[in-house]
């Protein structure tokens, strides 16, 4: 199947790079490693529950999909409304141990980079993508384990499904 992480992307989602206020207060030099260590064992084993945020950026997400169906949203606005919650996702999935969500995520971005239009197959697909969003919250498939394996399985399907959208939309 076409690899979409290939294909000519149309748009590009904004990656906004903020300012590093944190390097301006402490200068050059680097960090001690100690404390570099420490700050990484705290994102590791966080306990922060993600499922609340994901949970209201996949209704986000629904909400948006629903406004365009209905013609309330359209063209390219329609998507780039839809970048918000799936790159909030993708940022925030491997940070708080959700690596497959981020995944997802990635494959969804790369499609909505490349995607013509919001026609009603392109939403089925990011429609997809937000079952599969739902079903790994709700299953909890957090840490590295859902990377691979299943969960890879399920990122490939997602990624032959908008191969077969690029053709039958072939221009």
């Amino acid at each position: 199947m076409a690899d979409i992480a290939n294909r000519t992307k149309l748009r590009r989602a904004e990656k906004i790079v903020p300012p590093n206020v944190l390097k301006k207060k402490v200068g050059s030099g680097g960090f001690d490693k100690k404390k570099i260590e420490k700050a990484q064992e705290l994102i590791e084993n966080n306990d922060i529950d993600f499922t609340p945020v994901a949970r209201e950026l996949l209704d986000d997400l629904q909400n948006i999909i629903k406004d365009i169906r209905n013609g309330r949203l359209q063209g390219e606005g329609a998507i780039e409304k839809l970048f918000f919650p799936a790159m909030q996702l993708r940022a925030q999935g491997g940070m708080f141990q959700y690596p497959l969500v981020s995944k997802i995520c990635d494959v969804l971005i790369n499609f909505l980079e490349t995607v013509k239009a919001p026609d009603d197959d392109a939403m089925e697909i990011v429609a997809a993508h937000h079952r599969t969003l739902a079903a790994v919250l709700s299953k909890d498939m957090k840490g590295k384990n859902f990377a691979g394996g299943a969960g890879g399985n399920l990122c490939k399907a997602l990624t032959d499904t908008c191969g077969r959208y690029y053709k039958k939309h072939a221009s």
